[in-house]
């Protein structure tokens, strides 16, 4: 899929070129188009006058039925889907037909259904007057879309996480201008293509290519015409954003990075605890913000556990490489400072070898490590790959100051046997959500975004339909 900007209904390779690499054979995939000012300005203007124009007429059933054609479109091109994303990410292909494409089918469809009565649904209340002091009045409320909404998704699951801010924006019928990851923008052309298709009016979506700072991320988030910004990505990114946006007092959605810790009890089915933070450790080789970077096991379990794990993460294969080279080196940096900071290297700690085209790509071996302490920056900082930290702990109340002593607070796991401690512990994990004996278990209708530095607002059902539209009251006095 050869990546175009989309502007006002009309396909265009405005701007320089920059190479878009293939992250499992270091392979070049093609060239993608860098937005100039220029680009991102024409299109903002372009969904300004969608607002005003057919899309901004247009009544919640036909956003609702434009919705659906999206999702129909997306589900008839799912291999070319998958194949996109696959080639620009690098994760095996069953994570991509199982997780990528569905959800995002599932996205556009769950905010048509969503659309009926919620965003222009009324309150209506008869309250007496005060203002005069006589009669009564009718208040009821209303909500309206924000108005032009930039979507600035990231690289680890492009589609996933562009469609989870686009669908609810149409939804409530705001235009929106997105730009994906420089890294990842091949289903994001594609599905411009499912929107040109399914007959949305020009400038209702835009989608504009290029890099962050000091490029189309940037002309973008702090342009005067944007009314709101929907950002997932690490967390220094979205505090350049916020300053951006300040100038402006524009409306900020956040999911940023995080430090995710799992606790496990040693009351915990073992087997279920090993597999599950396998799972929440490694999945994407740990390139998913929800990923767990510290485990903490009580003392009792912690050297089988620790074994356990690390003789799953020496056997696992096929886990997929490290977005970019950059990436990958960043990962490999903090395995050479944990060393440094005298960590043991449980299993991995380096880069596998393949013997084949996979070891011009940009790959690190899964990697368990112990024997930090907390103040070490392998432990502290989000090293966003394949590594985790394991420290015991005795009590309850040790655990959860070691969770909660972290300036991230997106996810967490409990592993728990007994439920009243699961009930006891999980609301105290300060973390925007707590998995028990599971991790990754979404239910999309649910609030989902973090505390402290991992984001601000909540995503997902109608909470996404809240940020995406805001509440007018009307007061008639009778």
């Amino acid at each position: 899929m050869k990546a175009e900007h989309y502007v006002g209904g009309v396909f265009r390779s405005d701007g320089p070129a920059f190479p878009l690499i293939a992250p499992v054979d270091g392979t070049e995939l093609g060239a993608v188009p860098e937005a100039t000012r220029e680009v991102v300005d024409d299109a903002v203007a372009a969904a300004r006058a969608a607002l005003k124009g057919p899309w901004g007429a247009m009544a919640a059933e036909e956003r609702a039925a434009a919705l659906r054609r999206v999702a129909d479109g997306v589900q008839a091109r799912f291999e070319e889907f998958v194949d996109a994303e696959v080639a620009d990410t690098g994760r095996p292909r069953a994570f991509a037909e199982t997780v990528d494409v569905p959800r995002a089918v599932g996205n556009f469809r769950a905010y048509a259904d969503l659309l009926y009565g919620r965003p222009e649904r009324a309150y209506t209340t008869r309250v007496r007057g005060w203002s005069s002091g006589t009669g009564e009045a009718l208040n009821y409320t209303v909500r309206r879309p924000l108005g032009v909404v930039a979507v600035v998704s990231p690289w680890n699951l492009p589609l996933l996480l562009s469609t989870w801010k686009i669908a609810p924006a149409l939804a409530c019928g705001n235009a929106v201008v997105a730009k994906p990851s420089e890294e990842t923008p091949s289903t994001a052309t594609l599905l411009a293509r499912v929107m040109d298709d399914a007959g949305l009016p020009p400038g209702a979506f835009n989608l504009v290519h290029g890099h962050g700072p000091g490029a189309a991320g940037e002309f973008l988030t702090g342009h005067p015409g944007v009314d709101a910004i929907a950002f997932t990505g690490e967390s220094a990114t979205g505090a350049a954003i916020m300053r951006n946006a300040a100038d402006h007092v524009t409306p900020v959605s956040f999911e940023l990075g995080g430090k995710n810790p799992a606790l496990v009890f040693a009351d915990a089915d073992l087997d279920a605890a090993v597999d599950g933070t396998v799972r929440s450790c490694f999945t994407h080789s740990g390139q998913i913000c929800l990923c767990t970077e510290r485990v903490y096991v009580e003392r009792p379990v912690f050297e089988e556990f620790v074994a356990r794990l690390g003789e799953r993460a020496r056997a696992l294969d096929g886990y997929g490489p490290m977005i970019s080279a950059g990436h990958r080196d960043k990962v490999l940096s903090y395995l050479r400072l944990a060393r440094e900071e005298g960590a043991t290297v449980v299993a991995g700690g380096g880069t596998p070898e393949f013997g084949d085209a996979r070891d011009g790509g940009f790959h690190v071996q899964p990697t368990v490590l112990t024997g930090l302490p907390e103040t070490a920056r392998a432990v502290r900082e989000e090293i966003f790959g394949p590594v985790c930290h394991v420290a015991p702990f005795d009590t309850e109340d040790e655990a959860l100051a070691l969770a909660n002593d972290s300036p991230y607070g997106l996810a967490a796991t409990v592993w728990t046997r007994d439920l009243s401690r699961a009930h006891r512990v999980a609301p105290r994990v300060e973390t925007g959500i707590v998995w028990v004996n599971c991790w990754n278990l979404r239910d999309l209708r649910t609030p989902f975004g973090g505390v402290k530095a991992s984001g601000i607002g909540r995503e997902g059902g109608e909470y996404s339909l809240d940020f995406f539209s805001e509440p007018v009251n009307v007061c008639v006095q009778i």
